[in-house]
């Protein structure tokens, strides 16, 4: 994907919101509540359309995807049966980067896809390199066997210890290998954006 220069900081001081899940941009955020360059009197109001682009925004990028990845992706989970808002956050969940992520691998989603794609980690027993790849109900993901590839996912499975692995996930640090046991529900995702106002965007 096309490389965000904004630093990240930044991006979740003007949302308000922490979008990338590391622990210090709440921190950030409780330093410097205010958006950068606020005018002293407070926020601008948001047109209708400026709150639906805020709201793509903040998904495509706590999820590291282009403009082109994540409309293919939108319109992807509109064609599925169901809600489509809800499809678009299953998908999301889904992609092999997100899964190493949030199985505690990796200490953000950018670090995840750069695993993924330089060949570290292992899909059902296969080397996989495309961060994109979605993952199924009992899919099991692996550390690669190399020593190097093992010793670098202990350490990050320590250093990312405390954050909870959903309950649609199951870890086994030991044998560094996670396992898909469900596919995730609505339910189960945590909300950092109001599906419904992208699926308005789109809708335009």
């Amino acid at each position: 994907m096309a490389r965000n220069e904004t630093a990240k900081g930044k991006i979740v001081r003007r949302f308000g919101i922490n979008i990338y899940g590391n622990e210090k941009y709440d921190r950030l955020l409780k330093r410097k509540p205010k958006p950068p360059g606020e005018p002293k009197k407070g926020r601008i109001r948001q047109t209708e359309y400026g709150r639906q682009l805020a709201e793509k925004q903040k998904l495509k990028w706590a999820y590291g995807l282009s403009e082109r990845q994540f409309s293919n992706l939108f319109f992807r989970a509109k064609a599925m049966k169901g809600i489509a808002g809800h499809n678009m956050l299953i998908l999301l969940e889904r992609r092999l980067d997100n899964v190493v992520y949030r199985l505690g691998m990796a200490g953000s989603r950018a670090q995840a896809r750069q695993l993924v794609a330089h060949g570290h980690i292992l899909h059902n027993g296969r080397k996989v390199t495309i961060p994109s790849a979605l993952v199924r109900a009992g899919d099991d993901i692996k550390a690669r066997e190399r020593k190097a590839t093992q010793d670098l996912i202990r350490r990050l499975l320590a250093d990312n210890s405390s954050r909870p692995v959903p309950p649609w996930l199951s870890i086994a640090k030991d044998e560094l290998q996670g396992t898909v046991t469900v596919l995730p529900t609505r339910d189960l995702i945590p909300t950092i954006a109001e599906e419904q106002l992208i699926v308005e965007f789109y809708s335009k």
